[in-house]
């Protein structure tokens, strides 16, 4: 999925869950190997672990009905 598909337009005005330190950052801060995200609000990227997963469960889900 692109940022666009996720309601983000400009790169600058999102947020991002860093997994190496644990904190939210504004804007792409780290490096990207560190970072998950984008996200459009903090609160989102605060739950970066469980969007994620439900991320990809909808994905398997949509492959398994694809198969």
């Amino acid at each position: 999925m692109g940022k666009q598909e996720w309601g983000i337009d400009d790169p600058a005005e999102t947020y991002w869950f860093n997994s190496r330190t644990g904190e939210i950052e504004e804007g792409p801060q780290s490096l990207s190997v560190d970072r998950v995200g984008p996200f459009a609000t903090r609160e989102e990227a605060a739950r970066a672990d469980e969007i994620v997963a439900e991320r990809a469960r909808k994905w398997r889900e949509e492959e398994a009905a694809e198969d």
